[in-house]
């Protein structure tokens, strides 16, 4: 199960540094790749506005 950013993501960027396998694309709204994602939660650990979530 991947980990998906939700439309509440401000693009802050700190999701970004945390992934240890780089699955995560900036944009508007920040997107993780689920054939990459490996559901260790690091992401949402540190999403400021919570927009991180299991899928």
């Amino acid at each position: 199960m991947a980990y998906v950013i939700n439309d509440d993501c401000t693009a802050c960027g700190s999701c970004i540094d945390e992934c240890p396998v780089e699955a995560i694309t900036e944009g508007d709204i920040y997107v993780i790749d689920p054939d990459l994602c490996t559901d260790c939660g690091a992401c949402a650990d540190v999403c400021p506005v919570e927009a991180i979530h299991p899928e």
